[in-house]
């Protein structure tokens, strides 16, 4: 008789919610009052709501108790999607390009079908890359204060299939891999899929909570950490030399690997040392060109210690067997003749641009964020509630991301990641204008 006293009280709220006599943002009764309203055990109240949480309909927060969810956003939003919609502006994915990018495709493709080497490019490539090309991002590495040989660098389709041939070669499912407790949402859909544990370590300033991550390994046999220092994404923090020693010591000491992400690292300029380069020893570095180049051209890169290399290589060999040859040689020529660092610049100065509109336009809210980031944070203030805001914003034809697609931790908080590189100017302004004034509506 309990167990469908339970079930019907699940199905009661769940349809009070989906019809919308329950609408989005209520606040349900405590457990407790639940509890002594139906005549239920604390326990058995307390299951109802974690199956409604499962379903995706409420949400329970620690402090402020069980809300109705926002049901009607896009699933996905902020993770799968670039756009939900052809008329949506896309504030949630980043996917910088400057003028005149076209026409340097277009050349390039003319001086490639001039070559000698084309007829090579039709044919399999080595699996991390040929020697010259692996030299040549060696070379673009060391511009970014990494010294490494050609032959400890992997070329791969993306930093995104950087991480996964990373994690796939050198950890196995279950192994615990520490990480922030907002991340890369790239990074949580990789380790579900490989099944890897993600231990969530909070922020502290610029950078994860160190004591924290000290206290998790003496804890938990944990394999590895995932981090970002260098431009941390959603947060925008670049961790300090002094910050990145201590993880260093702490990674020594604990026998973690480091994975290091340096996806957006390109736009800060002169940062500290990599770790890659403080703890080479026991570091893989990852990044790419998709948002330094274009997101189209999915050339990325694997930086790792020569013991690791081959099994990295079997990895790619068992994903995507080589990274296509006339992508890698666009890319590597782009390297070559300067074209790369000429784009980083430039996409440093427009990031810079888009960074100081927004702190213009949203005067009066908190935001997280890097000078030279294409992306900012928006915490929400006490009463507001994050999925409420993405939904009006989509009513704008604003696309934008929540907290939960980049939350490690059991319960996202309520904020806002707004993508800036993705639309012109023009665009970009009134879309923050909306931004702000829905915000504010929200805001009592």
């Amino acid at each position: 008789m309990a167990q469908a006293r339970y079930k019907l009280l699940v199905d009661a709220f769940a349809a009070d919610i989906r019809s919308g006599r329950l609408s989005p943002g209520t606040r349900l009764p405590t457990h407790r009052q639940l509890a002594a309203k139906e005549g239920l055990a604390l326990v058995t109240a307390s299951r109802v709501y974690a199956e409604l949480e499962g379903m995706g309909l409420v949400s329970g927060e620690i402090g402020r108790g069980t809300f109705v969810r926002e049901t009607s956003l896009p699933p996905g939003l902020g993770i799968d999607q670039q756009a939900t919609a052809a008329d949506l502006t896309d504030l949630n994915f980043n996917y910088p390009s400057l003028p005149g990018q076209a026409e340097l495709l277009r050349s390039a493709l003319r001086q490639l079908a001039s070559s000698g080497d084309l007829e090579a490019l039709l044919r399999y490539q080595p699996h991390g890359g040929r020697q010259h090309e692996r030299a040549a991002v060696a070379r673009h590495l060391s511009c970014r204060g990494l010294a490494v040989e050609g032959d400890q660098v992997l070329i791969v389709n993306g930093a995104q299939h950087g991480l996964t041939a990373t994690v796939m070669a050198l950890l196995r499912p279950g192994d615990v891999v520490a990480v922030d407790a907002l991340t890369y949402p790239g990074f949580k859909v990789l380790a579900e899929t490989l099944r890897l544990e993600l231990a969530p370590i909070p922020a502290a300033g610029d950078g994860p909570d160190l004591k924290a991550l000290e206290r998790l390994c003496k804890n938990r046999r944990v394999r590895a950490i995932y981090t970002m220092p260098t431009l941390h994404n959603p947060l925008g923090w670049v961790m300090n030399a002094q910050l990145r020693h201590k993880l260093v010591s702490i990674a020594r000491r604990h026998g973690l690997l480091i994975i290091e992400d340096a996806a957006y690292a390109f736009l800060v300029e002169d940062p500290p040392a990599p770790l890659a380069a403080l703890a080479p020893e026991t570091t893989v570095y990852v990044s790419g060109l998709s948002k330094s180049v274009a997101t189209g051209l999915r050339v990325g890169f694997v930086a790792a210690p020569a013991q690791w290399v081959p099994p990295i290589e079997r990895a790619i060999r068992a994903t995507t067997w080589n990274t296509a040859g006339v992508m890698t040689a666009i890319a590597c020529g782009w390297i070559d003749d300067g074209t790369v660092t000429r784009l980083e610049m430039e996409k440093r100065q427009d990031a810079m641009v888009r960074q100081a509109m927004a702190a213009e336009i949203l005067t009066g809210l908190r935001r997280i964020c890097h000078p030279a980031s294409y992306f900012l944070w928006l915490p929400l203030a006490e009463e507001v509630r994050a999925d409420l805001v993405a939904m009006a914003l989509v009513r704008e034809h604003i696309s934008v991301s929540t907290a939960e697609p980049f939350a490690t931790s059991e319960h996202a908080p309520h904020a806002i990641r707004l993508a800036l590189g993705s639309v012109d100017l023009t665009t970009l302004r009134q879309a923050l204008e909306k931004v702000k004034n829905v915000i504010g509506a929200y805001s009592y």
